[in-house]
């Protein structure tokens, strides 16, 4: 029997604006902070009096800290949540709206007061993105079912859910899984996204894809044949044009170079590159950001069957280079180098970014909290990484070491997939080397995700499993 998945991220994203808190919500949130008072209300009427209970608990107004109160309300008892606003920045906003929404986990209904002062459109954010579930059928994950927000500026309220449910689209696809997410599947989920938001699309299929060696390649041992997809954004009087490129490889198993069954479990994620491009792509005609953006996700299945490919045979990418492929779990540069050429050779873009879960060793370097970032351009590198900074998507820029293009050498192709030394190291740079050969010399910069993709654990506004990285930074950037 086929199961059809219930994207709950959706229901996880579910908010409104009102003048005052919902007369019938199951609790209201209040802020208070070290500069912030708390004004007289009829919703913090309580036989306790605030400032003692706030001195008992010893609170001080730090982001994250929640306090509970029991108030009096048309001869019931109501509880109120006074949460900590700490200094009133995003990143503050964001961890404070987090928490709150946590602790409503299981509610109907949740209102929200908003400071006054303050990154109003990071705390619908995180209250929104740590309300996020996924679910087929019945989970057992409850989020809140409604949270109002009150007081703040409309716009601002508007941009943070714009922001969460673009997130939210970026972790549904991510967390599907791959019984269900094909190279096609994701594929239509691109077309449906761009009836929806406006934008042009193409859909490269099967023997569409001649030119494209890598994507081939890597999709040749699946049942599942591989996709290559282009969403086009252009707003009128655009005159630079950005190109995203996104690794979406819908399951990998590492091909003849098989990994190990733990090293397995996770990757149905391993598209969460291309997950943020379409989610990224959907969002910008609701941002009126005012340059030129096309979209390229490299869709394929890394299988193992008697047509996959061989560790040692050689392979033509867009553009004529070839490839020997000397490790086939060294896939999503190969997707990616032909979405790079393509790019370079017909679209003309002012600037190339490329993102994916592309390397452990960016795991281990940089841990599960910040992505690598390398760039050929020093405005591009900056811009990325103050945009990963106020979105509270960090970055952390790796060098691009031009001893190690040796490394990329082969006897028998223009280069080879992986280290032909094969000693182990700079295993995230030579990446990116090898990415970077088919950019044309164009600004480029290539974003490594693998660590802060997926999380086991929610913290603040991050929930277990696809996390939609990438998302907000590039919204952040695209927007100026």
């Amino acid at each position: 029997m086929e199961t059809t998945p219930v994207l709950a991220g959706s229901r996880g994203v579910n908010g409104s604006h009102g003048a005052g808190p919902a007369p019938d919500a199951e609790l209201v949130a209040v802020p208070f902070g070290p500069d912030l008072a708390l004004a007289p209300a009829p919703w913090l009427e309580s036989p306790v009096p605030v400032d003692a209970l706030l001195a008992h608990y010893e609170a001080k107004g730090e982001p994250g800290e929640v306090v509970e109160m029991p108030t009096v309300r048309d001869g019931g008892v109501r509880r109120v949540l006074l949460y900590g606003t700490g200094d009133g920045s995003a990143a503050a906003l964001r961890k404070a709206g987090a928490a709150v929404a946590r602790r409503a986990k299981g509610r109907a209904s949740l209102s929200v007061v908003v400071p006054s002062e303050g990154d109003a459109a990071a705390l619908v954010e995180g209250a929104l993105l740590a309300a996020y579930t996924f679910t087929i059928g019945n989970g057992r994950t409850k989020p809140v079912g409604e949270i109002v927000f009150v007081g703040g500026d409309e716009r601002d309220l508007k941009r943070g859910e714009a922001v969460a449910r673009a997130t939210a689209l970026a972790r549904d696809l991510v967390n599907t899984p791959s019984s269900v997410k094909t190279p096609a599947w994701l594929a239509e989920q691109a077309v449906a996204v761009a009836a929806e938001s406006g934008l042009g699309v193409r859909v490269w299929e099967e023997a569409e894809l001649g030119e494209f060696g890598g994507i081939r390649a890597v999709g040749q041992g699946s049942v599942s044949p591989p996709r290559l997809v282009m969403l086009s954004y252009a707003p009128e009087g655009a005159t630079t044009h950005v190109v995203l490129a996104g690794k979406g490889i819908t399951f990998d198993t590492g091909g003849l170079s098989l990994k190990p069954t733990e090293g397995m479990k996770a990757m149905k994620t391993d598209m969460a590159g291309g997950a943020a491009v379409i989610a990224a792509m959907s969002a910008l005609a609701a941002f009126e950001v005012p340059v030129r953006v096309t979209g390229l996700v490299a869709c394929a299945e890394n299988s193992i069957s008697g047509s996959a490919q061989r560790p040692g045979d050689v392979i033509t990418q867009y553009g004529g280079r070839t490839v020997e492929v000397l490790n086939t779990d060294a896939e999503g540069r190969l997707v990616l180098a032909d979405a790079l050429a393509y790019a370079d050779a017909e679209l003309d873009p002012d600037v190339v970014i490329d993102i994916a879960t592309l390397t452990g060793a960016a795991k281990v370097a940089l841990g599960q909290s910040v992505a690598a970032v390398y760039a050929t351009d020093e405005s591009l590198a900056a811009a990325l990484t103050g945009a990963g900074e106020a979105s509270g998507e960090r970055l952390w820029r790796m060098p691009l070491v031009e001893d190690y293009r040796a490394m990329l050498d082969s006897d028998v192709a223009d280069l080879s997939n992986i280290d032909r030394m094969k000693s182990g190291a700079a295993g995230s740079i030579t990446a990116a080397l090898f990415l970077r050969e088919f950019t044309g010399g164009r600004p480029w910069a290539h974003l490594d995700i693998a660590g802060p993709a997926r999380a086991g654990s929610d913290e603040a506004e991050i929930t277990k499993g696809g996390t939609g990285f990438g998302v907000r930074l590039l919204l952040r950037y695209l927007t100026g």
